[in-house]
C-alpha cells in the first residue's frame, strides 16, 4: 500500500489517493459496509454500477459464519463474493464487546461467545490477524478495545494501554508473516473522550510506525462538541503522510467536519440502515419516504441527482412500495443512498482539489445542520 497526498486544504482537508495491489482508492473516500460479504439490499452489479473505490467488510461475522475454512477454499472474501476491488476488513473488536453476551477481556485477548449459537471463541491479536489473512482483505485492522460512551476515565485508560500493547503485537507478527503488499495495517487510537488519553495513545502507536492509522471510539453517545474537539485533536497528532481512517461515522456532517481536521477514509451502516426504514438523503436534506405528503407527489426523489432511482421513479410510488411492504423499496433506498454517499465524496475531493471547499463545506452544512429532514 502506498498513500499519495496531493493536495491539503488550508482548513486542513486533504486529498489523496492509496494505492493498492487491488487499485486505487481515492481519498476523501466513503466505504460501504458488506459486514458479511454483501451490502444489505443491495446487488453486486449494483454496487459496480455506482463504482466504490473500497468496501468494508467484518472479521467477527465472517469469522462465524461462514468460517475460515470456507473462505480459505474460496480463495478469500474476493473471490467468495467476486468482487475485484480493495477490502477492508476491521478486526472484530466491535462486535465482540457489543453483541457477545458473554465477553472476559484478558491482557492477551478476549473470550467471547458467539451471539448465533453461544459458542465459546477467543480472539488475540495474532488470531484476528489469522483470520484476515484468510479472508485475504486489503486492509486489515488491529485487535484494539473501543470502550462505550459513557466511561470512567480509569476504564478508558485501560483500554488504551491494552490497545497499545495489542497493536505492537500485531505489528510485529504481521511484519514476520505477511505480505505487506497485498495486505496493509493500521492501527487503531482509543482513549474515549478524554484528550490526554488520545494524545498518549496516538504518540505510542505513532512510535510504531504503522502504514495507516485509524481513530476508534467515536460516534458512539458522545455529544457533537465532544465529538468534534476529540476528532480535531486526534487528527492533527497522526502522521503527515499516512492515511487517517474515521471508523464508523457515516453522517454527512460528521464526515464533513472530520474531513476538515484532516481525515481520510471513512465507514458506517448508517446510509443503508436509514435507507432501510425509509429515510433518504438528497441534496435538500433529509426525507421520510413515508410521509403521507409524497402520497400524490410524482416528482423525482431527488431532481438533482443523476442515479437510475430518481430518473425512473417518483416519490409517489417509492412511498407506495415502503408501505406496501415490497422488498423493492429497501433496494431501491439503498442503492440511492449509496448513490448519494458516493456523490458526497467525490464532490467534496473534488472540491478540496480545485480549492473550493470552504465553500462547499458551507452550503452542505445548511443543508444537513438544521432540523434534518426536507
Amino acid at each position: 500500500m502506498q498513500f499519495t497526498l496531493e493536495k491539503t486544504d488550508p482548513s486542513g482537508a486533504r486529498a489523496g489517493t492509496i494505492k493498492t495491489a487491488r487499485g486505487d482508492i481515492r481519498t476523501p473516500v466513503f466505504m460501504p459496509v458488506a459486514t458479511r460479504g454483501a451490502i444489505k439490499a443491495m446487488t453486486a452489479r449494483d454496487l459496480d454500477e455506482i463504482g466504490f473505490d473500497i468496501i468494508l467488510s467484518n472479521t467477527y461475522h465472517l469469522y462465524l459464519r461462514p468460517g475460515v475454512s470456507l473462505l480459505e477454499k474460496a480463495g478469500g472474501i474476493h473471490g467468495f463474493m467476486n468482487y475485484s476491488g480493495p477490502i477492508l476488513t476491521d478486526s472484530g473488536g466491535f462486535q465482540v464487546f457489543s453483541l457477545s453476551d458473554l465477553c472476559k477481556v484478558r491482557e492477551d485477548g478476549v473470550e467471547f461467545r458467539s451471539h448465533i449459537d453461544g459458542s465459546p471463541h477467543f480472539f488475540s491479536p495474532a488470531r484476528v490477524l489469522d483470520i484476515q489473512k484468510s479472508i485475504g482483505s486489503d486492509i486489515m485492522m488491529v485487535l484494539d478495545q473501543c470502550t462505550e460512551y459513557p466511561v470512567e476515565e480509569k476504564a478508558a485508560a485501560d483500554a488504551v494501554r491494552r490497545t497499545v500493547a495489542w497493536a505492537g503485537e500485531s505489528l510485529s507478527y504481521w511484519k514476520a508473516g505477511f505480505d505487506a503488499d497485498m495486505q496493509s495495517l493500521f492501527g487503531i487510537v482509543q482513549g474515549g473522550v478524554f484528550p490526554g488519553l488520545r494524545k498518549e495513545c496516538c504518540e505510542r502507536l505513532v512510535e510504531l510506525d504503522f502504514p495507516g492509522y485509524a481513530i476508534g471510539g467515536l460516534s458512539v453517545g458522545e455529544p457533537k462538541d465532544l465529538y468534534q474537539e476529540i476528532t480535531e485533536l486526534t487528527a492533527a497528532l497522526l502522521p503527515r503522510e499516512k492515511p487517517r481512517y474515521m471508523m464508523g461515522v457515516g453522517s454527512p456532517m460528521e464526515i464533513l467536519y472530520a474531513v476538515r481536521c484532516g481525515v481520510d477514509m471513512f465507514d458506517c451502516v448508517m446510509p443503508t440502515r436509514i435507507a432501510r426504514n425509509g429515510t433518504l438523503y438528497t441534496s435538500h436534506g433529509r426525507i421520510n419516504i413515508k410521509s403521507a405528503r409524497f402520497e400524490n407527489d410524482f416528482g423525482p426523489l431527488d431532481a438533482e441527482c443523476g442515479c437510475h432511482v430518481c430518473s425512473s421513479f417518483s416519490r409517489a410510488y417509492l412511498r407506495h412500495l415502503f408501505k406496501a411492504g415490497e422488498i423493492a423499496a429497501l433496494v431501491y433506498n439503498t442503492y440511492h443512498n449509496l448513490f448519494f454517499m458516493k456523490r458526497f465524496m467525490e464532490e467534496i475531493r473534488n472540491a478540496i482539489l480545485d480549492g473550493s471547499f470552504p465553500a462547499v463545506y458551507d452550503r452542505w452544512g445548511a443543508v444537513f445542520s438544521g432540523a434534518g429532514e426536507e
